[in-house]
């Protein structure tokens, strides 16, 4: 309502509210209507509109959630690419390392064979030597049995339990 349509004087309007129509009137045309007719309600939501709507706004959250997931499928197949590539590098490496290792052992093995050679004849140097490494091999050899056991008790209690 603008100011030219309010009334001048408080009790002149007797409509409490601007939208409101006089008891008795039809909203429309300004017609008288009967107290005990049903006067129907104004149809201000359309189904159609709303069902298309929610529709529409589920197909989106589906299509979205489509996208996200090959988003998602393809970062990860480009992240397992990589962390391939690095795992490969990185086994070329250790492979390389141990090689160096395995070398370095023989060099060690060959050295002290000369340095015990002017001390002992060039057989007794080889034999301590090979006596040597024999001994740190039954060593290991004893601590990967203990562990070998160790694992099938592990599994031997799963079964009697």
């Amino acid at each position: 309502m603008r100011d030219e349509e309010q009334p001048d004087r408080l009790g002149e309007d007797e409509n409490p509210h601007p939208d409101a129509t006089p008891a008795g009137l039809s909203p429309v045309e300004g017609e008288a209507v009967p107290d005990d007719a049903d006067t129907p309600l104004p149809d201000n939501t359309d189904d159609d509109e709303f069902s298309e709507s929610l529709t529409e706004e589920i197909a989106a959250l589906i299509d979205d959630g489509r996208t996200y997931a090959e988003a998602e499928l393809a970062f990860q197949k480009r992240r397992a690419g990589l962390a391939g590539r690095k795992v490969g590098g990185a086994l070329v490496f250790a492979i390389l390392a141990l090689i160096l290792l395995h070398l370095m052992f023989i060099a060690l093995a060959v050295g002290m064979v000369i340095a015990l050679e002017p001390l002992v004849t060039i057989w007794g140097a080889i034999g301590i030597v090979v006596g040597v490494l024999l001994l740190g091999v039954i060593g290991l050899l004893l601590l990967v049995r203990s562990n070998a056991l160790g694992l099938v008790a592990l599994f031997k209690g799963d079964d009697e339990a």
